[in-house]
């Protein structure tokens, strides 16, 4: 759960493991994924000590397979059921454990979070004192919060406290957490503002975000082999991965303790993982679900920030990415030796996870193919209604062609416009990365605005001087203007 620009860009990477495990749906035979995916030669490969893949469609699992093994100084192979340090994957359950809560009347997210707070209280700041966070946007990262990841600790080491870790008395950090601007006016990544989350959910409940979680999420949906218990607490699962440095050699203990539970303590399986995905995704239609209310369910996979949001951010999920015609609510996560990631489709019930053993030069590359084949091969198409479009005119075709600033997820990557074969492309290495090519169409809509394959904001461009001076991004009832900056010398 480091570097949050890393962990963004690398959000859809995927892939799968070495027991066969399938599960086949009576209407199709998943099988072609193995040998398609091609896990096992790649582990060796990449020296990825071992992958965990989920695979469900319709909104039912429909296939998973593990490869490799727990830890490269024994034999035990990785199952169905061995439990993924999963990182950053804990700030969506985080959020979705508090929208429960509330729902429950046991706390009310509009309020500001300070009076929930006990052990510590929020820093005076200027940039707070006419406008008091509530909790809402330490779920979405428009806050203002210090304090982007946190460092592992291992069994016989000195693990600090909540206090301590919003003081700055931690690795990394030297000072108390602060705001870095006016809650609800732009957008960081910050792990910190879940420290303080988990720390008013305690305060106010009195019992360990663990213990919340088990009881409202994860022992009611039979997430059998899910907790937020920690490696150095008695409950802590024995059929675990243990994390590996780049050399496929085990850190340390293997086991990493966080005592920032709430923005990265989370332990799980794909399998796991998958079955809350299913749920959310049975709640958004409001069918099947058992657990989350269909109001919940819109709530945290609406999109709540869009402004410098990596493309669109909602209470705990990335709404970054339109692949196959969907639109997807995903997190991923990246702790050191480990990481992995979700990604589920707001409508039809399709989706994947995935988790492994490794570090990033490792897991990588892995993830990354796994992820391409699984788009390709799904055949997976979200489109519903043919949208009205027209031809582009030749005139707007040559003011668009460029090379500009990042526009699409403001990560300072170099854009390009470009026409081929009488049509409008866009290069971005981001959408590049995802699908292993850059072939994202700029389509012009009949209203007017653009739409952009793979993408899920809508474009509006502005021009000055007869060339394109910005470009507004809107989904829904959100809307942000960018600049556009060329970069063309």
């Amino acid at each position: 759960m480091k570097n949050l620009i890393y962990i963004c860009v690398l959000l859809g990477l995927v892939s799968s493991c070495q027991t066969s495990n399938q599960a086949l749906s009576k209407q199709r035979d998943y099988s072609f994924l193995t040998d398609s995916l091609r896990i096992k030669p790649q582990l060796e490969k990449y020296k990825l000590p071992g992958f965990s893949i989920v695979v469900f469609e319709n909104y039912k699992i429909a296939y998973t397979n593990q490869f490799g093994l727990k830890s490269m100084n024994a034999q035990e192979k990785i199952d169905e059921n061995t439990a993924f340090s999963c990182a950053s994957i804990s700030k969506p359950i985080t959020a979705l454990l508090c929208h429960i809560l509330e729902e429950k009347g046991l706390i009310n997210l509009d309020e500001p979070i300070d009076k929930y707070l006990k052990r510590w209280h929020l820093p005076k700041s200027k940039l707070t004192e006419n406008n008091i966070p509530t909790w809402k946007p330490f779920f979405n990262h428009t806050s203002g919060a210090s304090q982007s990841g946190f460092e592992d600790h291992y069994e016989g080491e000195n693990i600090p406290t909540l206090q301590q870790s919003l003081m700055g008395q931690i690795p990394g950090y030297n000072k108390e957490i602060e705001f870095l601007f006016t809650p609800g006016t732009d957008w960081q990544y910050s792990g910190g503002g879940y420290v303080i989350v988990q720390m008013a959910l305690e305060d106010t409940l009195n019992k360990s975000i663990a213990e919340l979680a088990n009881e409202y999420i994860f022992a009611p949906l039979g997430m059998k082999n899910t907790t937020m218990i920690q490696p150095n607490q008695s409950g802590f699962p024995t059929n675990v991965a243990l994390v590996h440095d780049k050399d496929g050699k085990v850190i340390k203990t293997g086991l990493p303790i966080t005592p920032q539970v709430g923005p990265s303590g989370l332990w799980s399986t794909p399998t796991d993982l998958a079955q809350l995905s299913i749920e959310i995704q049975n709640a958004l239609r409001n069918k099947n679900n058992k657990v989350i209310s269909h109001q919940v369910a819109k709530k945290i996979t609406e999109v709540s920030a869009l402004k410098n949001a990596v493309g669109g951010w909602g209470y705990g999920w990335q709404k970054s990415f339109g692949y196959n015609n969907y639109e997807w609510f995903s997190c991923n996560g990246s702790n050191t030796g480990v990481g992995g990631s979700t990604f589920a489709t707001m409508t039809d019930g399709n989706g994947f996870v995935i988790l492994a053993n490794g570090e990033k030069p490792n897991r990588i590359p892995v993830i990354t193919q796994a992820q391409r084949k699984i788009l390709t091969l799904m055949n997976w198409d979200g489109k519903s209604e043919h949208e009205e479009t027209q031809e582009i005119p030749l005139d707007l075709k040559q003011k668009l062609a460029g090379t500009y600033d990042d526009f699409l997820y403001s990560q300072k990557m170099p854009t390009k416009i470009i026409e081929k074969n009488n049509r409008l492309y866009v290069e971005s290495p981001m959408l590049g990365m995802f699908k292993g090519k850059n072939d994202n169409e700029l389509i012009y809509l009949k209203n007017g605005l653009f739409k952009l394959v793979d993408y899920p904001n809508l474009l509006k461009f502005e021009f000055a001087n007869g060339k394109p001076s910005s470009v507004t991004l809107i989904r829904g009832r959100l809307n942000t203007k960018v600049t556009l900056i060329n970069e063309e010398k």
